[in-house]
């Protein structure tokens, strides 16, 4: 069965983003962001793209690309829209897939859903994605709890940041999930040096099992 994976977030502006090119450059994936809400200094897919220099085929296209960088129901109230949830459906594909959501997934699509409703929806594998940095053991548990009661299935959280052992050993142990490694903040951040990092910090078995 080809791999299609979510990736979410405890919070906003962690390093999801660099994570999911990581990801999808290791997998042979392809990369899909259903909404990028603001996109003055570019989008993630484009990215990614760069980044994980992936060929322009992997990189499918956004369902709706908002011009604020906010939350994507207000984001696209100022856009004169209302973003069907429903029609927020995974792509078909022969290659694998990775699916990055918006900031973390409490994050209002429109006035009735959640991101994290929409994962449910999919019943599709979820790699959590938490920041080391102090407030990540409050942030990390509500984003797990609130998976499991919505029967998502977890992969496993992978920790960005500087190395904090026991707050991740705190993590996975009460929240009962797996440490799928660490990827460390890259000076520089290059193709070369994030493939390097990710290679080095993470089993790539993990997420294809």
């Amino acid at each position: 069965m080809t791999t299609r994976l979510i990736v979410s977030g405890t919070d906003t502006d962690i390093g999801k983003t660099v994570f999911c090119t990581a990801l999808a450059d290791a997998l042979g994936a392809d990369y899909w962001k259903p909404i990028q809400a603001g996109h003055e200094d570019g989008t993630d897919s484009g990215r990614v793209a760069g980044l994980g220099a992936l060929a322009p085929g992997r990189i499918l296209p956004e369902r709706h690309v908002l011009n604020t960088p906010a939350s994507p129901h207000y984001a696209a109230r100022i856009d004169g829209l209302t973003i069907d949830d429903h029609a927020l459906l995974p792509p078909p594909g022969d290659r694998p897939l990775v699916i990055e959501g918006a900031g973390g997934l409490m994050v209002p699509v429109n006035d009735d859903t959640l991101f994290i409703d929409i994962f449910a929806r999919w019943e599709l594998p979820l790699v959590l994605c938490a920041r080391t940095a102090l407030g990540t053991i409050n942030h990390s548990l509500l984003s797990i709890e609130a998976a499991k009661r919505r029967n998502i299935p977890l992969v496993g959280i992978a920790f960005i940041g500087d190395e904090q052992a026991e707050s991740e050993r705190i993590i996975c142990e009460l929240g009962g999930v797996r440490r799928l490694g660490r990827l460390p903040r890259l000076t520089p951040l290059t193709h070369e040096s994030l493939r390097s990092a990710f290679a080095t910090s993470f089993n790539l078995a993990d997420f294809t099992s």
